[in-house]
């Protein structure tokens, strides 16, 4: 077990504040109902996957903060620990994380961890608990290895991330319809999250920001939610379950079937662990630039449009 010795762990603190927030959520919901914003299962599961999640980081952090620590010793310079530099830390990480955020996406090993925060079909605070207990071996903490070499200690690093985790907490939710104009361009929100879990084509790998929406407007990422097109949550092909070790492991697994299929290349089979989610070597399955496409083909009056490209 590897415990900071600089910060305190806010998210241990922040329990009853998470606790609260779904009682909040809850009662809100009472109040102004939204269709299917919960069942009790996926709830559960979300819980359960959270609690887990806790334990194997504890457990494996050692992995990717090893390497971290390892690293350290090759900096440029200590840039130390001040409330300037610590702020300093969370825009920089935030970048970092625009990007890790990005590779998961992206890259099918990375989303075999991921995609377990997105296999909720529903979208509310308990889906923010909905963590995966294999983060520690996604490799996405390499992205982090040049704020370590320009001088952010790991400690430091460690203890912004959670900052940026306990922002990320209040946006999980559809109670909260839009914020201000202002808030809403510079800060990710309960609107730019939905977009981000929505499984509908034209929302598909958008808005990948923590805390700060700007980096998803800088990169081409950013999709607005729009009125007239309601997010459909939850991933491509629904995994229609809530048991917590298929939730867990079921993208590694389809990736092992994969791998030792017959008939693909070595190439091939390499492809299948770390391209796009989707790809396959004989064209069945649909990335989400196929699916983009494929909508496109159905409505080519929507070329351009928030979310999709303007040519096939």
């Amino acid at each position: 077990m590897i415990k900071n010795p600089y910060f305190p762990d806010v998210l241990l603190w922040a329990i009853p504040f998470f606790v609260l927030g779904i009682a909040l959520e809850l009662l809100a919901l009472k109040r102004r109902p939204v269709e299917n914003a919960y069942t009790r299962k996926d709830a559960i599961t979300s819980v359960l996957m959270g609690l887990g999640s806790s334990v194997t980081d504890t457990v494996f952090k050692f992995i990717p903060f090893g390497l971290l620590i390892f690293v350290w010793q090759f900096r440029v310079i200590d840039l130390g620990m001040s409330i300037p530099i610590i702020m300093l830390a969370l825009v920089l990480d935030d970048f970092s994380y625009y990007w890790r955020h990005w590779l998961s996406h992206k890259s099918r090993w990375c989303w075999a961890v991921h995609v377990v925060h997105h296999s909720s079909e529903h979208f509310n605070l308990t889906t923010a608990l909905r963590q995966p207990w294999t983060s520690s071996i996604s490799g996405t903490f390499i992205l982090q290895i040049p704020l370590v070499l320009m001088g952010f200690h790991p400690f430091l690093l460690a203890f912004v991330y959670m900052i940026n985790l306990l922002y990320q907490f209040w946006f999980h939710t559809e109670t909260i319809t839009k914020m201000p104009y202002w808030f809403e361009y510079i800060f990710n929100t309960p609107s730019h999250h939905r977009v981000h879990h929505a499984r509908n084509p034209r929302y598909l790998d958008a808005n990948f920001a923590g805390i700060f929406m700007i980096w998803d407007r800088i990169f081409g990422t950013f999709v607005p939610e729009l009125d007239d097109e309601k997010p459909d949550y939850g991933i491509v092909h629904q995994l229609n379950s809530h048991n917590i070790f298929r939730v867990s492991f079921h993208e590694f697994i389809g990736i092992f079937k994969d791998v030792f299929q017959k008939g693909p290349s070595i190439g091939q089979r390499i492809l299948y662990i770390f391209a796009a989610p989707g790809y396959s070597h004989d064209k069945s399955r649909k990335t989400a630039n196929d699916l983009k496409r494929d909508f496109l083909e159905k409505h080519p009056e929507q070329s351009g449009s928030p979310g999709l490209p303007k040519n096939l």
